[in-house]
């Protein structure tokens, strides 16, 4: 397959109205500041026969520039504090890049399976270099590439510092919306589309953590956030394994394998159903506690070593006071639970590993928040996102309720064909997507070592 891409131009979109508030700076909260990278999607639309490439590009322009009017910390830049360390958002107006592409003699059915990761998906967007500059980063980036078959993608990139996952989908749900509301020929509104655009509030309010209030509080009450201290437990473990060895943890010389596991809904609910009598759960609870009890078998760990479960939890509802509609900054903690390997693959059954999920979930109050943003907001925070690479720790994101493929970029504003995440800073996180195909279906998105494939795909698929 070629894989030659021709950049045919490369703009600035700035916001197409000026107001006062898009000239002011955001104090961003610990949550923002824990990976301040470009997070990309690319949106696959196979049909254009009602518009030709062009006009894709122009509206797709004109719809960023209504966008960021009203999303304006997304033309900004980030910027350090006086101390150096600490990132903010300075609402400067430096504008966001949008880039029109060609894949050179490429068509979709050359893909195959767009569900699986190719890596010629990491050409369908535009990375701006960096060198480590936050000053000089475009927020927001995208590449429009025409394919030889009539089709195009829509590869998008958010800062993560910027936007957590719910935030970005609300943003680009608005830059479609804002990009099919008038027709070219009279100007009247033409898709109105099933859900109305929701107004952002970009002000990060009560998730500034402010460390003398938190001091006066009783100290009995406020509990120590379990994921970060599992974390500790974690890295304390590996640093004893390798004492006298590589101190960087360095993994061996093998690449991640990115594989997509289809589960239709059909499966799920079979799967569920060999659960005792009377036990229920939802689907991310089954598929959690399966695919670490699968992870944990195919990894060949000690019995005795410690493993983790890491799942991320929407604290919008969760703070005291709820964050309002509409909250467009990180707005997600890690919720946790630690065993052994013995227990995991032995002792503990499904319905027990589901239990605990849901007591770890329970456990996120607005104590957990303070002291899991207290501990972000330790030591240089101008950090890449990376853990070390600890294989007893599963990470898990739900994104099924974040339905990107719904975005109607399309055609008159349909839906995409497919939406693949790329490549994330850490490879191994597992995602649970919505299916385009299938709505009760989930696709199970995670990097395994290459020597795990195997065994991992008999357990997980096998139950």
């Amino acid at each position: 397959m070629a894989t030659h891409i021709d950049i045919i131009q490369k703009l600035d979109v700035y916001p197409r109205f000026q107001n006062q508030d898009q000239k002011k700076l955001i104090t961003l909260s610990n949550l923002d500041r824990q990976c301040p990278l470009l997070m990309y999607l690319v949106f696959f639309y196979k049909n254009t026969t009602t518009r030709d490439f062009d006009s894709v590009f122009s509206d797709l322009k004109l719809g960023l520039e209504e966008t960021l009017c009203t999303w304006y910390p997304a033309a900004g830049r980030l910027g350090s504090d006086g101390g150096g360390c600490k990132l903010n958002l300075r609402c400067n107006g430096g504008g966001a890049v949008f880039v029109e592409a060609v894949a050179t003699g490429v068509k979709f059915s050359e893909f195959g399976d767009l569900t699986q990761y190719n890596e010629f998906y990491e050409t369908l967007v535009y990375k701006p270099f960096f060198d480590g500059d936050f000053s000089v980063m475009p927020l927001v980036v995208a590449q429009v590439t025409r394919f030889a078959c009539g089709g195009y993608s829509i590869g998008i990139g958010t800062s993560h510092s910027l936007f957590d996952g719910i935030s970005a989908y609300e943003f680009i749900h608005a830059w479609a919306f804002n990009s099919h509301i008038r027709s070219k020929s009279n100007g009247k509104i033409t898709n109105k589309m099933d859900k109305l655009v929701i107004k952002p509030v970009h002000d990060r309010g009560n998730l500034l953590f402010n460390r003398d209030m938190n001091q006066s509080r009783d100290a009995t009450r406020v509990t120590k956030a379990a994921a970060i201290y599992h974390l500790y437990q974690l890295i304390k473990q590996a640093m004893m394994a390798h004492q006298g060895q590589n101190r960087n943890f360095d993994l061996p010389d093998s690449s991640f394998v990115i594989k997509t596991f289809d589960l239709n809904g059909e499966a799920i609910e079979s799967m569920k159903k060999k659960s005792p009598q009377g036990f229920s759960c939802s689907s991310f609870e089954f598929l959690a506690a399966h695919l670490w009890k699968a992870r944990t078998r195919a990894l060949g760990l000690r019995r005795d070593a410690m493993v983790c479960l890491q799942f991320a939890v929407d604290i919008r509802k969760r703070t005291e006071p709820p964050l309002p509609e509409g909250f467009s900054g990180n707005a997600y903690v890690l919720a946790s639970v630690a065993s052994t390997v013995g227990e995991v693959l032995d002792e503990l059954t499904l319905e027990s590993i589901v239990n605990k999920i849901r007591e770890a979930r329970k456990s996120v109050d607005q104590d957990y928040i303070n002291s899991y943003m207290e501990a972000l907001g330790g030591g240089d925070q101008r950090n890449d996102g990376n853990l070390p690479p600890l294989k007893e720790l599963t990470l898990i994101s739900d994104w099924t309720k974040m339905p990107f493929h719904t975005v109607g970029f399309g055609n008159g504003g349909e839906p995409a064909d497919y939406v693949a995440p790329l490549c994330p800073p850490v490879p191994q996180v597992a995602y649970f997507m919505k299916n385009p195909k299938d709505a009760k279906g989930v696709l199970v998105r995670l990097g395994l070592d290459p020597r795990d494939v195997n065994d991992f795909s008999n357990h997980f698929l096998n139950y």
